[in-house]
């Protein structure tokens, strides 16, 4: 078989199986769950690169591959599946369709930019810095607002259509964002733990 198998990509292939599961519970109107396939794929994402470089002496097919693979896995976990999400809260009449469609294109187009700075560059040199809004950040951005759901009730989707259209633009501005630490990781985590207890007791 054509690819790779080994442990390298196995947390790729994880966050994006997580993907498709929040899509299809997203359809169904499971909100809830489609929120928590999205954290749990920004989980998986957050650590895959990490357990990659653990492997010495990795082939320029198995860097490239690695590469392409979380970026293509990143369009659809944390493109279309935040878009999924607001069609299914209500986000559809043929207007907002629009925006339904511009979020996951500015994620896809963020990801391609982001290869091809991958491809180009100096391989020695660490990325210290992001060009445009990570769309990794759709793990964390979406659940916090889900959080207000309860409160606002049927002026929700307005909120979600918005961030949806600030974000997508987020993705594909020239804002410079700081590649985080392993400690602002860990920070990550935390908020995404307290962001699931917020939407558990509400």
């Amino acid at each position: 078989m054509i690819g790779i198998y080994d442990y390298t990509v196995l947390l790729t292939y994880i966050g994006f199986a997580s993907g498709i599961i929040g899509i299809i519970n997203a359809f169904n109107g499971n909100i809830f769950y489609a929120i928590v396939c999205l954290m749990f794929s920004g989980l998986c994402d957050m650590f895959d690169g990490r357990v990659a470089r653990t492997k010495k002496k990795r082939t320029i097919e198995e860097r490239h591959f690695g590469v392409q693979l979380d970026s293509l896995s990143d369009v659809v976990c944390f493109g279309v599946l935040p878009s999924v999400i607001g069609y299914s809260l209500g986000i559809n009449n043929p207007f907002s369709l629009v925006l339904i469609v511009f979020f996951p294109l500015s994620a896809l187009i963020r990801l391609a930019w982001f290869n091809v700075l991958e491809i180009t560059r100096n391989s020695s040199t660490p990325v210290k810095e992001y060009t445009g809004l990570p769309v990794t950040s759709s793990a964390l951005i979406f659940p916090f607002i889900y959080i207000f759901k309860k409160i606002l009730k049927s002026n929700f989707i307005y909120l979600y259509a918005i961030v949806l259209l600030i974000v997508g633009i987020l993705f594909i501005s020239k804002i410079k964002i700081k590649k985080p630490s392993f400690k602002v990781m860990i920070g990550f985590i935390v908020i995404g733990i307290i962001e699931l207890i917020f939407i558990l007791v509400r």
